[in-house]
């Protein structure tokens, strides 16, 4: 009996520790899901139809043994893939050491071919660029390199329209105190302009009034990081048992006020551990159709 006890323990072992080299090894930084898919967007003009939006997130430089290199990749797809708009869902940045001024100078360098692309690109931040005191020097060195930095504003897409006809991207600020304003981002579109919301935190979609976020994107979660199934608890996805909260893809269709959809995606970096298990490393690609 002790025999059989003793194997069983020993395969149970080999197995855990496959597992642990998998989590650290291979799926965060050999394996990239992009996700694509068509939305059809509200009150998009038809000059507009075809616009393609990429979406990266949670980068989370400075996190020890970070996803440097996975971050390199996913970037290199998207100014291949040369969609029209590039969308920085936040979380640049990850600890106070090393310094912010280094890991911000980090976040350049691996977002490099995308600045120098000419790809229209816009970003908010997340909450760990505030936890570690560097946004500010995070939003002044994207928008020194030519990136729009959205901090409860909208902007226009370079290329798309004019004033209410073109499509415009409202950021908002992550939830931390003080740094999130909604109504202040919505005052910034013109009535009746298509819209694409980016916001860090998926939480929020909650608080826009119905029709106002046709198109919401979000990060945040790592899609649980550590998604085993059975085992909700030891990730992230434990949220969705207790409170409404989307932890991975697209939104149910109640899940906010009518007319607005959330898509949250699994981003490219790592919190608290560098392990990512059945939750890899994601970009995303929307093109969008007009309603016509």
């Amino acid at each position: 009996m002790k025999h059989w006890i003793g194997r069983v323990a020993a395969v149970i072992g080999g197995l855990l520790t496959l597992l642990l080299v998998y989590g650290v090894l291979i799926e965060p930084r050999l394996i990239l899901d992009v996700e694509r898919a068509d939305v059809v967007l509200a009150q998009l003009p038809e000059t507009a139809d075809g616009t393609e939006v990429a979406l990266i997130t949670d980068l989370q430089v400075g996190m020890w043994w970070a996803n440097e290199g996975m971050v390199e990749r996913a970037v290199e797809e998207i100014v291949e893939d040369e969609p029209d708009v590039a969308l920085l869902g936040g979380d640049f940045v990850y600890s106070s050491s090393p310094s912010v001024d280094e890991q911000v100078d980090t976040v350049l360098d691996l977002l490099d071919p995308l600045l120098q692309s000419g790809i229209s690109t816009f970003a908010v931040l997340g909450n760990h660029d505030y936890a570690v005191g560097a946004a500010e020097e995070v939003a002044t060195a994207l928008e020194a390199a030519g990136v729009t930095v959205l901090r409860n504003e909208a902007a226009p897409v370079p290329g798309t329209g004019t004033g209410a006809a073109a499509l415009h991207v409202v950021g908002v600020g992550p939830v931390v105190p003080g740094e999130l304003d909604i109504d202040a981002a919505l005052a910034d579109v013109p009535d009746g302009a298509p819209r694409i919301v980016l916001s860090h935190n998926p939480t929020v979609l909650d608080e826009f009034p119905a029709g106002t976020a046709p198109l919401a994107l979000a990060g945040h979660t790592h899609c649980g990081q550590i998604a085993l199934p059975g085992t909700p608890h030891w990730a992230y996805l434990a949220l969705t048992e207790e409170e409404k909260i989307v932890a991975e893809g697209w939104a149910p269709e109640d899940y906010a006020a009518e007319g607005n959809r959330l898509f949250v995606t699994c981003g490219t970096g790592f919190s608290v551990v560098p392990v990512r298990i059945n939750a890899p490393p994601e970009i995303a690609f929307f093109t969008l159709r007009s309603e016509g």
